[in-house]
């Protein structure tokens, strides 16, 4: 075994004993399982929401988007702090009134508020589909980091089954607060080590990050600014506002808030993040440090850029504690993911159809769920050809078609009904798949619109037609019953 591998592994093994050991003294109740007992300060829930910036997406798909399309990766600055900048209005009421009613899950938030059983389900229904291609991309990280980092040993396939087994026994037994005590040693780890690869990668090669991007922009002209087509400003500015609404809107991420004992929390988190996630900035010099090293990488070869260049500039054992760190950045991120996708299964889409249920026998079907769906993430990771950061953004088109409907559900008069809600969803998920099954752009669908707008992104199109159809059929209701002899329905 190399040295690399053996520090691989050590962190391993170390993170699932500390997930394994983080339930110590407390019973596995479903509140326990999926937020903590409502009882994490704002150390934890600090780290399960920083947790939600360093996945594999920032480290291979930020230093891959770098490499690949240069300028236009600076959006992944741009919609994380607004992200944070949003949750400081958006969580403490969400976190109110899910501890008021003692909700455990995303689809149980909007079901109570729009009194519509319906509605949740189809919410767990689109949270279940959106965390699919979240969990892909950290697994496929993970096979490229553990693969690339040591030196061939072990290949892409077998880590992701080695690490999808190895989340799947943490979550099962210790649930979120497995997740929060392992995300405690990769905060510290990811600090060090992108810091550290974003100065020295630049300064050895080029001898600073001014002279690193005189030489890119002398080799490859215009590579550092945007595009007039494509991945222009139009694409940046819509890809940011979408990302940046859809931030909180994710199943796992919204299910972490719930475990905060203090609203008080989030805006606190709220200060200190917009700071925390700069350390972006050093993982997109990783990439564009290796634009001229390690030329050539095409496509999903991309996200190997990183890795690319470490191999040829350090010692295998600091190699591998690259790979170490970037093994959590999967495992982290990836336990939150499959706890969340169990529990919706389990208590939004079983439950309700089975009056009978109680919370104990939930949880246990929540967690017999765990390894079937990292088997069904397993499939799609060995067998899916996108890269990291057209993973993340598949996601991101489906489960922003939520935010409309939570948005409207905080206002002191809600302008949607229940039926709008659904309606919108529905009609911003359809436009979403219809589009990512057939390939289409907005170019592709609106070829008559001038050039600078056909690069909109897809997914604020499909955001649009939400709102309109959600609005539209509300309306359309409240009219109805103010009608001669209208009724709800």
């Amino acid at each position: 075994m190399s040295v690399a591998l053996a520090i691989i592994a050590f962190t391993f093994l170390g993170a699932l004993a500390l997930g394994l050991r983080a339930r110590s003294g407390r019973q596995m109740s479903l509140e326990q399982w999926t937020v903590g007992g409502r009882g994490f300060g704002t150390l934890l829930v600090f780290l399960l929401m920083a947790g939600e910036i360093y996945t594999t997406f920032a480290f291979l798909g930020g230093s891959g988007l770098a490499y690949g399309k240069g300028g236009p990766a600076y959006y992944i600055l741009c919609y994380l702090a607004l992200i944070y900048v949003i949750s400081y209005w958006l969580l403490p009421p969400i976190w109110a009134y899910a501890k008021a009613r003692n909700l455990f899950s995303q689809p149980d938030f909007f079901a109570a508020k729009y009194e519509s059983r319906g509605l949740g389900l189809l919410v767990a229904v689109v949270g279940i589909v959106s965390l699919v291609p979240y969990m892909v991309l950290q697994l496929k990280g993970l096979g490229i980091i553990v693969s690339t980092a040591s030196y061939g040993a072990v290949s892409p396939a077998a880590a992701i089954w080695i690490g999808a087994a190895g989340v799947t026994a943490y979550v099962v037994v210790s649930g979120v607060r497995g997740s929060a005590w392992t995300a405690a040693i990769k905060d510290v780890l990811i600090l060090f080590v992108v810091v550290f690869l974003g100065l020295y990668l630049p300064y050895h090669y080029y001898g600073g990050i001014a002279p690193m991007f005189e030489a890119i922009e002398a080799a490859r002209p215009g590579f550092l600014a945007l595009p007039e087509r494509g991945q222009s400003a139009v694409w940046f500015a819509s890809t940011t506002l979408l990302t940046a609404l859809g931030g909180y809107a994710w199943p796992h991420v919204f299910a972490s808030l719930y475990t905060a004992s203090d609203p008080r929390t989030f805006r606190r988190n709220a200060v200190i993040l917009p700071l925390y996630q700069l350390v972006l900035l050093f993982v997109l010099f990783c990439g564009f440090a290796a634009v001229l090293q390690v030329p050539g990488l095409k496509g999903a070869d991309a996200d190997l850029s990183l890795f690319k260049l470490a191999l040829q500039t350090f010692p295998p054992w600091f190699v591998g504690v690259i790979g170490a760190t970037g093994v959590l950045t999967a495992l982290v991120p990836g336990s939150m993911i499959l706890m969340s996708g169990a529990t919706l299964v389990a208590n939004n889409l079983y439950r309700p159809l089975s009056p009978a249920a109680t919370d104990a026998s939930t949880a246990r079907l929540a967690k017999g769920i765990v390894p079937v769906l990292a088997l069904v993430c397993v499939g799609f990771a060995l067998h899916g050809g996108d890269t990291i950061v057209q993973l993340l953004l598949m996601g991101y088109n489906f489960v922003t078609q939520l935010f409309p409907a939570l948005l409207a559900s905080l206002m002191r008069r809600n302008p949607l009904t229940a039926a709008g809600a659904i309606a919108g969803i529905v009609a911003g998920v359809g436009s979403v798949a219809a589009t990512v099954i057939l390939g289409l752009s907005v170019g592709g669908l609106f070829p008559f619109l001038p050039a600078a707008l056909q690069d909109i992104n897809v997914g604020v199109l499909a955001l649009t037609l939400n709102v309109v159809v959600a609005v539209a059929v509300s309306r359309w209701g409240a009219l109805a019953v103010a009608a001669p002899g209208g009724r709800a329905y």
